[in-house]
């Protein structure tokens, strides 16, 4: 469900009259959207969906609780207002806990795209149909999914804070097999405009990628040359900025903690080819108006030039140290090169195309070692092309090394994360040397 910012100014209003607790926040989340499923030549399902939740927190000196409802009823709220405010009374006491934020000022963000919001499942169904036809042509299976959303986020607090922020997205990705299932291939992206979605593009990439008649090769586990798409590097790069949190580096207990106490801005830590910023008013992959708190979104440099510029730190965390706070990102860019992805083929002698990665997870928060398993579309290259699909790895590495070790970097695209939901990102493809593959993987 839509709500205008009038709508959902006068719910946060009404419920921050009616709370008796010393302080109170509510959130008013909804969206709407419409989806398509495709597979073996036809659309499958079409949907549609809307969400709306009311969070009430309420908070008597350091003891805090909250409650959900997803309701617009006058009872549900008022319930779900008195649930707070009891959970609250009976709750620990949180030595965190800081009055809610009042007035802010936000930018107004180009995260909203109307034509977007207006899509339906017809125009879905277009977006499939040259995907559906270039896979009947070549005799490949294929499955796929489209989307089109909006969404609205309000946060008021009794201090007299009240934020609103709205966005638009289109998600289209294709998955395509040989028909014994041998080989797959993968392409997809997340926009913020259907506009730009190059469904034909996407279809011909994935399927490109699984009309591979000979049979994938198993190679060995160890460091390789490897060619990152987008999508690949938009994971590591997300779980990168994840950990860019100032207390745990702060307290000795992240990568970015600097040896001997503080933390590690203003070091080099990556390569100079390396930039990575968030910005509510990128045209690309425009960051949220407002963050965690309540907090202003702004143009934020985590990484310019290799160099640490940024961690992103709470409301407590910034009191303790006497700075300022800065909201945690949920979006970003991180600037691309000129080399394409062909010239990085031709310029590796032996090494591993990578399309994309799945189930990522922390092995080694302090030395920032993930691990994670490669999917649809490994490719073996040998003396500058490609020579065979190659079966999938498990790796164990870092983001950071990762980071340090590039060797070429492509044009920034939008991409879709296989990992990190809910954000617009855009990354470059990525050379990258002694990149760790830990053991091999028999799934396509």
């Amino acid at each position: 469900m839509l709500l205008s910012p009038d709508d959902a100014k006068r719910i946060t209003d009404r419920m921050l009259s009616r709370s008796t607790a010393q302080h109170c926040t509510v959130r008013v989340e909804g969206s709407d959207g419409a989806n398509l499923r495709f597979a073996r030549g036809s659309a499958t399902t079409n949907g549609s969906g809307s969400t709306l939740y009311v969070t009430v927190r309420s908070r008597f000196g350091r003891r805090s609780g909250a409650a959900t409802v997803s309701s617009l009823d006058d009872r549900d709220l008022d319930e779900a207002l008195q649930r707070s405010e009891e959970t609250a009374r009976s709750a620990p006491e949180n030595p965190g806990a800081l009055a809610p934020l009042g007035p802010q000022t936000y930018e107004q963000g180009t995260g909203y795209d109307a034509a977007t919001a207006a899509v339906r499942a017809d125009r879905l169904a277009a977006s499939a149909k040259p995907v559906i036809d270039a896979a009947g042509q070549k005799d490949i299976d294929v499955a796929g999914f489209a989307t089109a959303r909006q969404g609205f986020d309000a946060l008021a607090t009794s201090a007299g804070l009240f934020a609103y922020d709205r966005a638009t997205g289109a998600e289209f990705t294709v998955t395509a097999r040989t028909k014994p299932g041998t080989w797959s291939g993968w392409a997809g992206v997340s926009e913020t405009r259907f506009g730009r979605l190059d469904t034909a593009r996407l279809g011909a990439r994935a399927i490109g990628k699984a009309a591979h008649t000979a049979p994938p090769v198993r190679l060995d586990p160890g460091k390789y040359t490897v060619i990152l798409e987008p999508s690949a590097v938009s994971d590591l790069v997300g779980s990168l900025l994840r950990n860019m949190d100032a207390q745990p580096a702060d307290e000795g207990r992240s990568f970015f903690s600097r040896k001997g106490g503080g933390n590690r801005i203003g070091e080099k830590l990556f390569q100079d080819n390396i930039t990575i910023f968030s910005d509510p008013n990128d045209p690309i992959a425009p960051e949220r108006t407002f963050g965690d708190e309540g907090l202003p979104q702004r143009r934020t440099a985590w990484v310019a030039n290799g160099v640490v510029q940024n961690l992103f730190c709470s409301r407590f965390w910034a009191r303790q140290k006497a700075r300022a706070p800065l909201a945690r990102p949920h979006s970003f860019v991180m600037a691309g090169g000129t080399t394409s992805v062909d010239d990085m083929i031709r310029d590796t002698s032996r090494g591993v195309l990578v399309t994309r990665f799945w189930y990522i997870r922390m092995l080694d928060p302090q030395k920032l070692v993930l691990t994670g398993l490669t999917r649809d579309g490994n490719f073996l290259i040998e003396d500058g092309r490609i020579v065979a699909p190659a079966l999938n790895f498990r790796f164990n590495e870092s983001p950071a090394a990762m980071l340090g070790n590039v060797l070429a970097i492509g044009a920034s695209e939008r991409t879709r994360s296989g990992e990190m939901e809910g954000g617009a990102m855009s990354a470059p493809p990525l050379l990258v040397k002694d990149f760790n593959f830990s053991s091999p993987s028999d799934a396509i």
